[in-house]
């Protein structure tokens, strides 16, 4: 389970809170209210939009910036869905929301999957927490690689805040794909110094001069970039997939379980 289960505060708060300035919640409404308006599969295109140009820094469950929830899908300045194309499309004049260039399918899902954030949430099955304890202490091997409370190794994102952070829908399919959830910030870096030596670790922040790392010793370590000869990060997750390793019952348990990890 070392792949991508903690939330990155590498994004440029400029860019963060224009972006959100826009869409500032007023209100909660609850995915069902919508059930019979947008249809599942915008839904889920929405999903694989809003994953690829916003969850970043907005994280899976829509509030990873302070004081922003999207999963309401009310906006102050986006009464309807037409205000709220025109200003995702546009960007906001006076502040660091970009322009984005979707097209009319990526419009109608982001638009979709904001309005019923709480939807793939509804959906997934979650089993007995204290199973699921056993099964990521057990034979899951999770602890091996990951923290919780105090207990366990530094090699992959700690997990003990992890059910307040991650939607069940968002840590589903990081057991299942690992890979294919990995955010950039958590992927596993190989570097060459200038003096030869040879490390490779978890990228912890980065920016144009400097990395941080915890290396495969535990050890936390910063590099200055023109000391590196050598700098790949790596696209595969050192995670395994569970998708052919745990029954149906055993993920519903293992969610359980991460889902009640609330710090």
């Amino acid at each position: 389970m070392g792949g991508d289960m903690y939330r990155p505060w590498t994004c440029r708060w400029g860019v963060v809170n224009g972006i959100f300035g826009l869409l500032m919640i007023v209100g909660s409404v609850h995915a069902q209210q919508y059930s019979g308006v947008y249809e599942p599969a915008d839904i889920e295109y929405g999903l694989a939009v809003y994953r690829a140009q916003c969850v970043t820094c907005h994280g899976d469950t829509g509030d990873g910036v302070p004081t922003v929830d999207l999963r309401s899908g009310t906006f102050r300045q986006a009464v309807t869905d037409r205000d709220l194309s025109r200003l995702i499309r546009n960007g906001l004049s006076g502040t660091g929301m970009p322009p984005f260039d979707l097209d009319t399918a990526e419009s109608t899902g982001i638009i979709a999957y904001l309005r019923n954030m709480t939807y793939e949430a509804d959906v997934v099955a979650l089993g007995d927490g204290l199973r699921g304890r056993i099964l990521f202490e057990g034979s899951g091997e999770c602890s091996s690689c990951h923290r919780v409370s105090g207990q366990g190794p530094r090699l992959a994102p700690e997990l003990t805040a992890i059910g307040s952070q991650r939607s069940p829908g968002a840590l589903r399919r990081s057991l299942l794909d690992p890979t294919g959830s990995m955010r950039p910030i958590n992927r596993p870096v190989m570097m060459v110094t200038l003096d030869g030596e040879r490390v490779s670790g978890r990228r912890l922040n980065e920016d144009t001069y400097t990395l941080q790392i915890i290396d495969e010793q535990e050890r936390l370590r910063s590099f200055d970039k023109a000391a590196l000869r050598e700098y790949t990060v790596q696209t595969e997750s050192p995670m395994p997939s569970y998708a052919d390793r745990l029954t149906a019952n055993e993920l519903a348990d293992l969610l359980a379980y991460l889902v009640s990890l609330k710090g």
